[in-house]
């Protein structure tokens, strides 16, 4: 994969008449990939929190290529019924699917509770999405070379679930919690592989992280050191959002990816540079992690994926 000239986004395959959904489009890394899509032809539809961001960063697209596919949609991934909300909407305007982008997250807040309860990273960064992938899934199966891109972040490495605190109410730190909520992205992403793998679904799941790029993420992290630290001391060895939304570009389009892959930057420690496939960490990867936090997450959802329970 990927051994002679470094992958761009001019490589990008043609996507006129593909349908993608891109969460957090408005703004970061999904409006650099919702710009890269609608390039090549792709109807993107932005799912946001704040749907007057959302027609701003569609205009902004648009200015540039005033023939760009566009919708707005809103979508809050930390409130459920926002999620089934969404879900039904796009269902009753759209017949398929072809590439759901999981992207957007929160970083390192101070303590916070969803609509449902549950911890704010956690439930925006991995219950939204496990929720909406669910809701979806029918639609991707009908869609052409359908794919689910979970986003993660090489802080998986550093996460684990709390499960005898999951919400945080003994102990919390908005670091660890947001490093749990990649670590459930990961799991989530390779669990969802194998589950369908097991009944041969034209679905894809493939997983990608972006390395450490300049994002609103870090600058708008309410946690006094991540914004001084990520927002404004390391900010000079950041890469742009345009190339940090390489990995999961490649992952949503490239003709070679793989269900299961994991794909980032390919320079120093993972950091910057070009798309390529990377490892999971083991703890990621291991098949009890997968059916323990599935069967959390639909029992926290309210959801029943249509996949069998697989053995650990």
């Amino acid at each position: 994969m990927m051994k002679h000239q470094p992958w761009t986004a001019g490589q990008i395959p043609d996507q006129t008449e593909r349908v993608f959904v891109v969460t957090g489009a408005n703004g970061g890394l999904g409006l650099a990939t919702t710009r890269a899509l609608a390039r090549k032809g792709g109807h993107v539809i932005l799912a946001v929190r704040d749907e007057a961001k959302g027609r701003r960063a569609s205009a902004q697209i648009t200015a540039g290529l005033p023939g760009a596919r566009l919708e707005v949609r809103r979508l809050d991934l930390a409130d459920l019924d926002s999620v089934r909300a969404f879900a039904d909407r796009l269902r009753s305007d759209h017949a398929r699917l072809d590439v759901l982008v999981n992207n957007a997250g929160v970083m390192a807040p101070p303590r916070t509770l969803s609509a449902q309860g549950h911890e704010l990273q956690f439930a925006a960064n991995h219950l939204g999405h496990f929720a909406l992938t669910g809701l979806l899934l029918d639609l991707l199966a009908d869609g052409s070379d359908p794919r689910v891109v979970t986003v993660s972040s090489t802080n998986h490495r550093q996460g684990r679930l709390f499960l005898d605190d999951l919400s945080g109410e003994r102990k919390y730190s908005p670091m660890r919690f947001y490093n749990q909520s990649k670590f459930a992205n990961a799991v989530f992403g390779r669990e969802l592989h194998r589950r369908l793998t097991a009944v041969d679904s034209p679905v894809s799941s493939v997983l990608a992280h972006p390395g450490y790029t300049a994002t609103n993420l870090q600058t708008s992290a309410p946690y006094g050191i991540v914004k001084l630290l990520f927002g404004r001391l390391l900010t000079p060895l950041a890469q742009s959002p345009d190339q940090g939304a390489l990995p999961q570009l490649y992952a949503a389009t490239a003709s070679d990816v793989k269900s299961g892959q994991f794909i980032g930057p390919g320079g120093m420690a993972e950091l910057r540079g070009a798309p390529k496939q990377v490892q999971l960490s083991p703890a990621a990867a291991d098949a009890g992690t997968g059916r323990r936090l599935w069967e959390l997450s639909e029992e926290l959802t309210n959801l029943r994926f249509a996949l069998p329970t697989l053995p650990s």
